[in-house]
């Protein structure tokens, strides 16, 4: 029996995603349908929502379309560059005001709040990027600069450029982490080498350095918390 997928035109009224979301709010939608309301306009010749199935289940889910690279979805059948701009547009807004909040700067109050604003992204990229949390003195979050991208040695690292934000900012402290593709947040010699060199210039120049997070996929460890590179 060949498959068969509904349209949104077939499907019946209370169905359709934007009836649903007026009717029941947007919490009430499912992945596939918020995706399919934003790709709705201009979408022609196949169901929106399938599209926006595929979509999700191509790159994997949502973490996968923010890293997804904007001509690759020019390319996407179905999509185009108005829809993929718009896509990009969206979700870049929502990983923004995860970091802001709704009516204040986001507060890092643990290893497990800065987790929060780095996994969804960092959990999923292909190269290891070193990034800094910059916090004022209440460690309300400033920005997250990406400081190195590529594999990561302390012979390349120079640990001043990982301050360098920090002093243009005024920042109170920061939060040091950096991502492995593997997936498996396993802290290395040279994670630890490395870190133990950002702690130390971190004193000297006055902004306290309170964790490395090494982001796995869905994992995290705190190298603080593990007592590895920070002196107990």
């Amino acid at each position: 029996m060949p498959e068969y997928h509904l349209r949104l035109k077939e499907l019946p009224t209370g169905d359709q995603p934007r009836e649903r979301l007026a009717a029941l709010g947007a919490s009430a939608l499912s992945d596939a349908e918020l995706l399919a309301i934003l790709l709705r306009v201009g979408v022609r010749g196949a169901s929106v929502l399938q599209l926006a199935q595929m979509l999700l289940a191509e790159y994997g889910g949502w973490p996968g379309l923010l890293n997804a690279d904007y001509l690759d979805l020019c390319r996407r059948h179905g999509l185009g560059s108005a829809k993929a701009a718009t896509l990009k547009a969206a979700l870049e807004v929502g990983r923004r005001m995860l970091i802001t909040g709704h009516d204040e700067r986001f507060q890092v109050r643990s290893p497990a709040d800065a987790a929060t604003l780095l996994m969804v992204e960092m959990g999923h990229l292909d190269q290891e990027h070193l990034r800094t949390v910059l916090l004022d003195t209440k460690n309300k979050v400033q920005q997250i600069a990406t400081i190195y991208i590529g594999s990561l040695n302390s012979a390349v690292i120079r640990v001043g450029e990982v301050f360098k934000s920090a002093i243009r900012h005024n920042s109170a402290a920061l939060i040091v982490a950096h991502n492995h593709p593997s997936g498996d947040p396993t802290p290395s010699p040279e994670d630890v080498l490395i870190t133990r060199q950002i702690v130390e210039a971190g004193k000297l120049l006055d902004v306290d350095v309170l964790d490395h997070l090494v982001i796995g996929r869905g994992r995290y460890v705190s190298m603080r918390e593990r007592g590895l590179g920070f002196a107990t």
